[in-house]
């Protein structure tokens, strides 16, 4: 289970039940409680950077992923790069 934040990750390993979902792990890492300030929802989580749903079963090794909200669109984020100066 790992939660990325800007400055640090949050990462928690789990031992769960076959047939566990994502919102069962979520659950058990204890999350919600020790980041009330992460808004969890299940357009925002995932298996191993695919998008999953709160009700996706888990396998053995899966990494669940709670993912935070873009601060900047991807497309202008690189129009800005690419306006940038390059280094010689």
């Amino acid at each position: 289970m790992i939660c990325a934040d800007i400055d640090h990750s949050f990462g928690v390993e789990l031992d769960l039940p076959a047939g566990s979902t994502v919102r069962a792990a979520i659950d058990a890492s204890g999350i919600a409680q020790r980041r009330p300030d992460i808004d969890i929802r299940a357009d925002r989580v995932g298996i191993f950077s695919r998008r999953a749903t709160f009700e996706t079963p888990l396998r053995d090794g899966d990494r669940v992923e709670i993912y935070r909200p873009l601060t900047i669109d991807p497309k202008e984020a690189r129009r800005l790069r690419a306006k940038k100066p390059v280094r010689v």
